[in-house]
């Protein structure tokens, strides 16, 4: 099998995501995170060209929301793309990582607090409710604040 560099499957995986979002599937997609702010950099050309030739959205995200619904090892630090169509969908993302910033500062960011966080952020993400659950469940890697 021939294989595939790392950036050309980062561009791939971006382009099915902005179809999915076009397609009404997900309101919000997320491009695969990165650790460099260069790598981050690098792909953005691509990610603003794909979301426009979709006629979706895309937003540059330095400082990504990290709740219990991904590993912390996978957001915490890292770079990444949102694709979305409604700019209230955006919003939303952006008043939930408010929320939380306000919860860690309020010493609020526990027990369902802290979990309805990581749900609301499921359900940006056009997550079912089952795939939020089990998201959750198999999550050991969890932020400390």
């Amino acid at each position: 099998m021939r294989e595939i560099d790392t950036y050309s499957y980062r561009c791939g995986v971006m382009d099915c995501f902005c179809e999915m979002v076009r397609a009404g599937v997900k309101a919000l997609a997320l491009s695969h995170p990165v650790d460099s702010r260069a790598e981050w950099e690098e792909l953005g050309p691509f990610a603003a060209k794909i979301a426009a030739q979709y006629g979706v959205k895309c937003y540059p995200e330095a400082e990504p929301l990290v709740t219990d619904l991904f590993p912390l090892s996978a957001t915490c630090g890292k770079f990444l793309y949102l694709f979305y169509r409604a700019d209230h969908v955006l919003e939303e993302y952006l008043r939930l990582k408010e929320r939380k910033a306000s919860m860690v500062a309020g010493r609020a960011y526990f027990g369902g607090n802290r979990t309805q966080i990581a749900r609301e952020y499921g359900r940006l993400l056009s997550y079912s409710p089952e795939t939020v659950r089990a998201l959750l469940e198999a999550n050991r890697d969890r932020e400390r604040v």
